[in-house]
């Protein structure tokens, strides 16, 4: 499965019981609607899959793991439907990552902003590599780190949450996502961490499929209200996106970013 969009894409291959979920945008790896929207629904699609029995989530390139939400998509967003809509992307790729019933490893090769936190917080294992920093600059931005705040803070504990929230334009190490939790493992090189996730991967496209459903169901345990809560977050952002000054702090972040 392959699906282009203005530059980017997402595209889904399984290989001896791993299915292996990538995307690509020239911006950071940046995700448009269309592209959460096919993520989305590659998530969903491998969960439903008999013969998937893991999901590796992965970007392509060197560079960032994923910049979040797109620009240039907040910028034309003129109603507070079009801004629920927008946010809800976010909201649902976060959803089905969480109901999927295959264990998720993320493979973050870069930093991390936003919605692409959101994603690595997601995951069920992530597994970085130095560099890897992280920064929730909505705040920055205008908004906040509502869609993504519940899968965050899940995983990192709300101090850490806290932290990220409110100092908005601070980068935080990978180390220091490795030890709040965001990451379970975080190697010196990228051949190392291919290395881990092939090893993991491998590993869990033998065990019980059942078992390990059984565990991701216990580990997501109490989270079955986020299918209302992360749209009605959605719907925060996206009356906040509106106001003139969240507009004026898109465009001078853009420029200093």
């Amino acid at each position: 499965m392959n699906h282009e969009h203005k530059g980017g894409y997402v595209k889904a291959e399984s290989h001896g019981g791993i299915t292996t979920i990538e995307f690509f945008h020239p911006q950071g790896n940046s995700l448009p609607t269309t592209m959460l929207e096919e993520l989305t629904a590659c998530i969903h699609g491998a969960g439903n899959e008999e013969e998937t029995l893991v999901i590796v989530l992965r970007s392509a390139g060197s560079k960032a793991f994923c910049a979040g939400a797109s620009f240039d998509e907040l910028l034309a967003i003129t109603n507070e439907q079009e801004g629920l809509q927008f946010f809800s992307g976010f909201a649902h790729l976060i959803n089905a990552m969480r109901k999927c019933p295959k264990l998720i490893i993320a493979r973050v090769q870069g930093k991390c902003v936003g919605g692409g936190v959101g994603l690595a917080a997601a995951a069920d294992y992530a597994i970085a590599v130095e560099g890897a920093d992280i920064r929730l600059s909505e705040l920055a931005v205008g908004i906040g780190p509502f869609v993504v705040g519940p899968a965050v803070e899940r995983k990192m504990g709300l101090s850490a949450f806290n932290s990220l929230a409110i100092d908005a334009s601070a980068w935080r190490n990978a180390d220091w996502a490795r030890k709040r939790g965001l990451y379970a493992e975080l190697h010196a090189t990228v051949e190392y961490m291919d290395e881990s996730i092939g090893r993991l991967a491998g590993n869990l496209s033998h065990a019980h499929p059942g078992a390990m459903a059984e565990i991701k169901k216990m580990l997501w345990a109490g989270t079955g209200h986020w299918d209302h809560l992360l749209p009605e977050r959605a719907a925060i952002s996206g009356r906040l996106v509106l106001s003139d000054f969240t507009r004026r702090a898109i465009h001078s972040f853009r420029k200093t970013s």
